[in-house]
């Protein structure tokens, strides 16, 4: 399973956060491979180092020392390949650099060297661990097109008998595009088609990205899509060729400006691949050199950084809150909202209890527990099949706030924009 870990420097109201199980720790996102992603976004620029490096449990111990991998198949390693992705100054272009590499992550020298010495307002960083497919630079992510960006942990169910059908689905240049054999590849390209389809040229890298809305609806609908084309193998053929069509989407998309995150699974009684973020004022609290310590520093009722993340990067348990299973996490400026995704495998019953048994079956540790708050609901995203989106009127309900003061006048915005979308 891929990891990620998302980093937003601007946003979200301080909380506490849910308390782990003890020894466990959370990952993030992608199936058929098991691995590790984070992801920063700030208004300040952060060296690469204090994010995968320096950390009591950076993405780079996660290589090599994985707390939540009950796979014995591979032990606790991701060695099959890592990667970086990050958004430099706007006179340098809108594009991410990118750099991957199949060595592992704990012995590549190159990856120390460039980490010291670079600095980003928005980094991706993964490595992978994978029980399916090559070992191959075109597999690792993050994987970039124009000025955006993706990551995902988990898999699609039944993506052998998907496969062909989602490449009938994409415009030649989108399935074209696909130069590796990974299924999170081929579901960015499925995104990328999408975001056309609804009017917007993904190429086009506009000045202040493509909007949080447009990224959302485009994530859902990419979601609804997959949904479908795993409705549609035959029953017979699910139970004789003994089929898992079950699907971890725990994805993470950025054009440089808003990220979009999902934890999501195609069922209604089995939880997705664990999610957790932090906020606070300030990610660093080194007291002498050398000091790994790293804690979220809270200091007033704003948030200039989040983190999101399938594994803690501290072992600080009140710092780290869990996103509940099947929703999305949009981020831009300073906020972060958080709503639930509501399609067939959405229950109405905000205690309604998921089992953990998949998800360790895929050598992963989920995040629900009776005791654990979640993130703040707030009105439920709708997918149906016909690839709509709208707002429900639900009403905010148990768990403490996650949106600043401001955040209403944002989410009006919000709605206001979504409703020409959908006219359009």
């Amino acid at each position: 399973m891929c990891r990620f870990l998302v980093s937003t420097k601007h946003f979200l109201s301080p909380l506490a956060a849910a308390p782990l199980p003890p020894g466990r720790f959370s990952r993030l996102l992608k199936l058929t491979t098991r691995a590790s992603s984070q992801v920063y976004k700030g208004s300040d620029e952060i060296l690469l180092s204090k994010l995968i490096l320096e950390p009591t449990h950076s993405i780079l111990k996660q290589s090599f020392d994985s707390r939540l991998r009950l796979d014995t198949r591979r032990g606790a390693n991701n060695a099959d390949g890592f990667g970086l992705g990050y958004y430099t100054k706007p006179k340098l272009g809108t594009d991410p650099c990118i750099f991957t590499s199949t060595t592992p992550a704990w012995n590549e020298p190159n990856l120390q060297r460039i980490a010291k010495k670079t600095a980003s307002h928005l980094i991706f960083a993964h490595v992978r661990a994978t029980t399916e497919g090559s070992t191959s630079l075109d597999n690792c992510h993050p994987f970039q097109h124009g000025s955006l960006m993706w990551m995902h942990n988990g898999g699609l169910g039944g993506w052998r008998h998907i496969k062909r059908h989602l490449g009938e689905r994409l415009a030649d240049k989108w399935y074209l595009g696909v130069k590796g054999g990974t299924d999170s590849e081929w579901a960015f390209a499925l995104f990328l088609d999408t975001i056309e389809r609804m009017g917007y040229d993904p190429s086009s890298a506009p000045k202040k990205g493509f909007n949080p809305v447009v990224l959302r609806k485009a994530m859902l609908r990419t979601i609804a899509q997959i949904n479908d084309l795993i409705d549609q193998i035959p029953e017979s053929t699910v139970h004789s060729e003994n089929i898992d069509t079950k699907s971890l989407l725990n994805f993470c998309v950025s054009d440089g400006h808003s990220i979009i995150c999902t934890r999501y699974i195609n069922s209604s009684t089995d939880e997705a691949a664990s999610l957790y973020y932090s906020s606070g004022t300030q990610w660093e609290n080194r007291q002498y050199v050398d000091d790994d310590n790293y804690k979220m520093e809270r200091r007033d009722k704003g948030a200039d950084v989040v983190l999101v993340s399938s594994e803690p990067l501290t072992f600080e348990r009140e710092h780290w809150i869990n996103v509940p299973t099947n929703s999305i996490l949009t981020i831009h400026d300073q906020t972060a909202l958080v709503q639930p995704i509501i399609d067939q495998y959405h229950s109405k019953d905000p205690w309604h209890r998921r089992s953990a048994g998949y998800v360790q079956s895929k050598g992963l540790v989920a995040n629900e527990k009776t005791a654990t708050p979640s993130a703040m609901p707030n009105p439920a995203v709708v997918v149906t099949n016909n690839n709509t989106q709208a707002e429900s009127s639900q009403k905010k309900t148990r768990l403490s706030p996650t949106i600043p003061f401001s955040m209403m006048r944002y989410e009006d915005k919000l709605h206001r924009y979504e409703d020409k979308l959908d006219r359009y």
